[in-house]
């Protein structure tokens, strides 16, 4: 997707929950996620861990590597190691992310050799309504594991950890029979998705300075409206809101992981007045930073 820039590996465990950084498995639902991180996920790659997304309602724009894929739900797109793979959702869009060691969907491979050619599975995009006739069962079947997964996830009953491995191998049997019906990707401008990528690298870099538009454009070579073009194009979001969004995932970061006042945190990210950083994160977040901690705290 991008040759000459390093593209950035996301361990889950490390930059979003803690709790599962050892783990197997990490569940969490689609909302949750684009909360912490986004509408805008940049592109990324997760080595050593496959991942599915579970789009149950609105609209995604997915990149998985070069190839373009825009489709309201329910659908899900299925992504191995190593794949670089970015996505934008509607801001009202909900489902399930699983992320998976490899080696426990190379041990169900390995014991189930009929479910894939081999170790080596591609990326897929399905959507769920448009599947042929005889996986429509398949497909209903998927919905209640992801269901009952996201039911077991948030149990304290016994048998809990052994359950949830469990659910996640039948709900990897279902991906894997209806990764056959991926869809053919739609073409995608590669000079507007470069011009994206460079501009959420160069956002990575600099955020905490908060620069103009007018100076990330000019780093690019571009005017600031052909970067506002393409991000509308791409993400369908304007370049400002992308900023924006990098901001508050860093805020959010640090009032989940540190102990950091949010005047600490202010300074941290680059304001220089604590009452507005406050009046930003609640615009964003539709509640205050220390709301959001206390929130976080009673769900975590």
């Amino acid at each position: 997707m991008n040759d000459r820039h390093p593209i950035p590996n996301i361990n889950i465990g490390k930059v979003y929950d803690q709790r599962y950084s050892d783990s197997e498995v990490h569940y969490d639902s689609l909302g949750n996620l684009a909360g912490f991180f986004g509408r805008n996920m940049p592109v990324h790659r997760h080595d050593r861990f496959f991942q599915v997304h579970y789009v149950k309602s609105g609209t995604v724009r997915v990149y998985l590597d070069d190839q373009q894929y825009v489709e309201s739900g329910p659908m899900f797109f299925f992504t191995p190691p190593t794949i670089p793979h970015s996505f934008v959702t509607e801001a009202d869009s909900d489902g399930h992310v699983l992320t998976v060691r490899q080696q426990l969907v190379w041990q169900l491979i390995e014991s189930e050799p009929g479910l894939a050619s081999g170790p080596h599975i591609p990326a897929a995009c399905v959507a769920l309504e448009r599947i042929a006739p005889e996986f429509k069962a398949e497909a209903r079947r998927l919905e209640f594991l992801f269901d009952e997964l996201h039911s077991e996830m948030g149990s304290q009953a016994a048998g809990q950890g052994t359950a949830v491995l469990n659910l996640t191998r039948l709900v990897l049997i279902s991906l894997l029979r209806l990764c056959a019906n991926s869809l053919t990707a739609t073409p995608a401008r590669h000079e507007d998705l470069q011009i994206f990528h460079r501009f959420n690298e160069l956002i990575e870099a600099h955020y905490l300075e908060h620069w103009a538009l007018g100076k990330y454009a000019d780093s690019m070579g571009v005017t600031e409206a052909r970067l506002n073009d393409v991000c509308r194009r791409v993400a369908d979001l304007p370049s400002k809101r992308l900023v924006l969004e990098r901001v508050m995932q860093e805020a959010r970061r640090l009032l989940l992981f540190t102990g950091h006042s949010a005047n600490e945190i202010c300074y941290q990210l680059g304001f220089k007045d604590p009452a507005y950083f406050s009046r930003f994160f609640q615009r964003y977040a539709q509640m205050t930073p220390g709301e959001f901690r206390l929130r976080q705290a009673g769900l975590r």
